[in-house]
């Protein structure tokens, strides 16, 4: 059964904009990088292993260590020209085509902000969440 109430209201990503535009940082930021992750209907197996069991991603269970999150996010905010750093992450049963995560870093230069917004994702991703695929 699908539990429609856990899933989260996504933000805006206008909205974020606009904030992070007047942060106190925001003088030192001249770009901003933003990640949407989404349920694709493509098994992980295949996309990273090249595992093709034939069959395909009805949904997921995602859930996520808030300590870790945050823990994370501090420690992204410590890299060199990063001054912004705002994630929201999606909770409960997830559908095909559904936010998992938006991720938004702002720095100085494009290769501080893209090796920060990747670092992100990447410990997110594999240390912080749990995704259980559903398939069909």
């Amino acid at each position: 059964m699908i539990n429609e109430e856990i899933k989260k209201e996504r933000p805006s990503i206008n909205q974020w904009l606009r904030e992070a535009k007047v942060d106190p940082a925001a003088a030192k930021v001249g770009m901003f990088l933003i990640h949407n992750g989404i349920v694709r209907q493509t098994p992980k197996a295949k996309v990273r292993a090249g595992i093709d069991d034939g069959t395909m991603v009805r949904g997921m269970d995602f859930s996520y260590d808030v300590s870790k999150v945050e823990e994370t996010i501090a420690e992204t905010r410590k890299m060199e020209g990063i001054f912004y750093v705002r994630v929201w992450l999606n909770e409960g049963y997830l559908e095909t085509g559904d936010d998992i995560m938006y991720i938004m870093v702002g720095g100085d230069i494009r290769p501080h902000v893209i090796d920060a917004l990747q670092s992100l994702v990447e410990i997110i991703k594999t240390e912080c969440v749990t995704e259980i695929e559903h398939k069909g």
